[in-house]
C-alpha cells in the first residue's frame, strides 16, 4: 500500500515540506482519536481497521492516532507499526493527519520507530514519556531531544504519569517546547493547573491537548486545544459537539453532554484500556474484541457495564445488541 505523492513528500513519502492539503499540526484542534489495532486471532484485522479509520474521519475526528497505549503498540512487531501506519494514511488520503506512537523505554529504540513512522509516511509522532526507567528530568528531555533530532516530524510530547512512572515538569516541557518542531503535548496526568500554565508561558502554537477524557472538558476550557481521547472511538460525532461547545463558551450544553457520555466513560475505564474499548466496539460491530497478552477479555461486570452504557446511549439497539453479544461472547466463553 503506497501513499499518493503529494506536493511536499519525496518518493520515498517522507515529508519534505508541510502540504497545503494537510492540516498544519500546529493548528490541531478538537477530538482525535487514539485509535486501537483490531485483531483477528493473532492478525491484524486490515478490513476491520480501514473501515474504523473511515468511519472516524466521516464522523469528525481530528487526526488518526496509531501505534499509542490504546492501539496495543507495546505488542506489535516494528513490521506491524509500520503497516498499521500505512493502512491509516491510505484512508486519511491527506484529509486528516495521521500521528504515531513513536514510544520506548531506550531511546535508541524509540529514534527506531520515529524514523520508521516517518519512512511509512506519517504527519507526526506521538513520543510517551520512558515508562519503568524512571529518568531524571535532564534524562527525559535528553530523550525527547534525540527522537526530535532524527527526524523531520513534528512532535508530540505524552505525559501519562500513571502508566510510565514518570512525569514531564513544567519546566522540561517550557525548554523542550523551544525546540523547532516540538509542538505540542498529550497530557494525561489530569492535573488541571498545568494546561493554564503552559499556555501562559508557551503561548497559542504549541498545542495542549488533553489525554484523560474524564477532564478534558475542564482542560479546554483552562486554555487547551481538544483532546487525543479513547471515548471518541465510541463516540465521535457527540465528543466533537462537547469540544465545540465548550471551546464556544456553551458551559451548559457542555456539561449536559458530559453528564450524559459519563456511564460509557467510567466503563471504558473499568479496566485497562483498551480492553472495554474493544468489547464496545465488538457490541457496535465495528472490529472483534481480540487483544493480545498480557491483556485478556474483561470481566462479567465490565462487560455488563459496556453494554448498559452503549444502550442508554441508543449506541446499540436490541436487535443488534442480540447479534453483536452473542457473536463476541462466543470469542471467550
Amino acid at each position: 500500500m503506497v501513499r499518493p505523492q503529494v506536493a511536499g513528500r519525496d518518493a520515498a513519502g517522507r515529508l519534505t515540506g508541510l502540504p497545503m492539503t494537510i492540516p498544519d499540526l500546529t493548528m490541531l484542534c478538537g477530538y482525535a482519536s487514539a485509535l486501537p489495532t483490531p485483531f483477528k486471532g493473532e492478525q491484524i484485522d486490515a478490513d476491520a481497521f480501514q473501515s474504523f479509520c473511515q468511519w472516524q474521519i466521516e464522523r469528525g475526528s481530528s487526526a488518526l492516532v496509531v501505534n499509542g497505549t490504546t492501539g496495543e503498540a507495546p505488542t506489535l512487531s516494528r513490521e506491524e507499526q509500520r503497516r498499521v501506519v500505512r493502512m491509516a494514511l491510505d484512508v486519511a488520503q491527506c484529509k486528516v493527519p495521521v500521528i504515531a506512537g513513536a514510544g520506548s523505554n531506550s531511546t535508541a529504540h524509540a529514534i527506531e520507530l520515529a524514523r520508521d513512522a516517518e519512512a511509512a509516511g506519517a504527519d507526526g509522532l506521538l513520543a510517551v514519556t520512558p515508562y519503568y526507567n524512571k529518568p531524571s528530568q535532564e534524562g527525559l528531555f535528553r530523550h525527547f531531544r534525540a527522537i526530535r533530532d532524527a527526524t523531520g516530524l513534528p512532535v508530540f510530547l505524552y505525559d501519562v504519569p500513571a502508566r510510565t512512572g514518570c512525569t514531564l515538569a513544567i519546566d522540561t516541557i517550557c525548554r523542550l517546547a523551544e525546540l523547532p518542531r516540538i509542538v505540542g503535548l498529550k497530557d494525561a496526568t489530569g492535573d488541571l493547573v498545568r494546561p493554564g500554565l503552559l499556555r501562559q508561558m508557551l503561548g497559542d502554537r504549541f498545542r495542549l491537548l488533553s489525554g484523560d477524557d474524564a477532564t478534558a472538558l475542564d482542560f479546554v476550557a483552562l486554555g487547551g486545544n481538544g483532546c487525543i481521547s479513547v471515548l471518541a472511538n465510541v463516540v465521535p460525532e457527540t465528543c466533537n459537539r462537547l469540544y465545540l461547545a465548550g471551546a464556544c463558551g456553551e458551559q451548559a450544553e457542555a456539561r449536559l453532554i458530559e453528564r450524559r457520555l459519563r456511564p460509557l466513560l467510567k466503563a471504558l475505564f473499568a479496566e485497562s484500556n483498551p480492553v472495554p474499548l474493544k468489547w464496545a466496539l465488538g457490541l457496535m460491530g465495528r472490529m472483534r474484541p481480540d487483544v493480545r497478552l498480557p491483556l485478556c477479555g474483561p470481566g462479567d461486570a465490565t462487560r455488563s457495564a459496556v453494554q448498559k452504557a452503549l444502550a442508554q446511549l441508543g449506541l446499540v439497539g436490541p436487535h443488534m445488541l442480540v447479534r453483536n453479544l452473542a457473536r463476541v461472547a462466543s470469542l471467550f466463553g
